[in-house]
């Protein structure tokens, strides 16, 4: 799986010419779901969603999840967030799950933000949509399902992830006040 999160003021989806999910504060994610995901791997990105700490605090500090302070999230299917662009100039959509395959694995992880008190909204499954957001900040991540060791286990290490800095490591950027 693959999701783009966004932090958001406000977000909606629109199917068919109507508002059929739409949420205030809390988090816009695009659901990507690859050939292969498992409704467990579902259940894990619902739970890292959840408890993502991409929300500000009292002190302007990213260290709040959407649980914490009582946001919601609004989860839109995506399949082209599975897209191969390297070669050539048309995306290769191959690594995208079948849609029955898709339209399950998303169900799951709508139905496991629910049980983590997400209040989730939802788009449609394979429709065309308009989707409506006015970002916060802008914080936006991409999650990737981590791999599985043959125990079943998920590793720390994503294929995002490979190369990438410890939090302690990373300051915060200087900002022109000019």
């Amino acid at each position: 799986m693959r999701l783009v999160v966004q932090r958001v003021s406000s977000a909606e989806v629109e199917a068919d010419g109507q508002v059929v999910g739409r949420i205030s504060h809390g988090l816009l994610v695009y659901v990507g779901v690859a050939r292969g995901d498992e409704p467990e791997q579902a259940n894990w990105m619902a739970e890292k969603v959840a408890n993502l700490r991409i929300l500000e605090d009292e002190q302007s500090k990213l260290d709040l999840s959407v649980r914490d302070c009582g946001g919601a999230v609004l989860a839109v299917p995506n399949f082209t967030l599975l897209a191969d662009a390297q070669k050539g100039r048309r995306p290769a959509l191959g690594a995208a799950a079948p849609a029955e395959q898709g339209k399950t694995v998303y169900a799951q992880f709508v139905a496991a933000l629910r049980q983590f008190d997400c209040r989730p909204a939802t788009g449609v499954f394979g429709a065309h949509m308009i989707i409506r957001s006015v970002a916060d900040g802008p914080v936006n991540i991409i999650l990737e399902t981590p791999q599985q060791n043959p125990a079943g286990e998920y590793t720390s290490e994503s294929p995002a992830s490979r190369g990438q800095v410890e939090d302690n490591e990373i300051a915060e950027p200087e900002v022109d006040q000019k």
